[in-house]
């Protein structure tokens, strides 16, 4: 273990705890205070996000918000191509997604997580439904958090990075699969437990960390 790494991480925290901590209650509000549309923008924010910056997503939220409950594929398509690195793709995931909960559930975003009580059930529903474009078990996670549930780990490279530095794990690549994310949540974890730092805080530590930021 780099304990020198993580005594940084424990000075840190203690800088930045409030500012952590009232990101987190952000967060909280968004799933008791807004509809199901809010809840479809958070999840596109995530959609969104895989292999880009956090910033970049959130330009590319902007753009497309007016149209985004009702635009077709290439309207979607032709605003995210002016900020966005996958316009295309991600409008394909972005709209198909849209029509299928409207479909299936008539976007009833908020009941449809109210039914998954079991946390673990609850983001197996959303990265493993083929016709939920786009999120795996990280992004899934993230979108989650991003909406005030607690307890997931969002594995993005920053996270990985850190915890090969510290030396919880031996490399730094993505999880294949869910198993291997289950096995590297679970040692993120015991080390939040370890280190006497919530889960949720000690992701949003880390990950501000690696970028400066705290953001969603």
């Amino acid at each position: 273990m780099n304990y020198k790494a993580i005594q940084k991480l424990k000075d840190s925290y203690i800088k930045k705890h409030k500012q952590i901590c009232e990101r987190l209650d952000q967060f909280q509000h968004v799933f008791k205070e807004n509809d199901d549309l809010k809840l479809f923008e958070e999840l596109s924010f995530c959609i969104l996000t895989a292999a880009t910056s956090a910033k970049m997503s959130l330009n590319a939220l902007e753009a497309i918000k007016s149209i985004l409950h009702y635009g077709k594929q290439i309207q979607i398509s032709q605003k995210l191509k002016k900020v966005y690195r996958f316009p295309y793709i991600r409008a394909e995931y972005i709209v198909h997604t849209r029509e299928y909960l409207k479909n299936r559930y008539n976007l009833r975003i908020k009941d449809l997580l109210n039914s998954l009580q079991d946390p673990i059930e609850r983001r197996d529903y959303f990265a493993n439904d083929k016709d939920i474009k786009g999120l795996g078990y990280k992004e899934t996670s993230h979108f989650l958090r991003n909406i005030g549930f607690r307890g997931y780990a969002i594995l993005d490279k920053h996270i990985l990075v850190t915890l090969n530095e510290i030396g919880l794990i031996n490399d730094s690549k993505p999880p294949a699969n869910r198993s291997k994310y289950l096995e590297i949540e679970r040692k993120l974890i015991d080390f939040s437990r370890e280190i006497e730092i919530n889960i949720d805080e000690l992701d949003l530590l880390i990950w501000s960390e690696k970028t400066g930021e705290i953001l969603k």
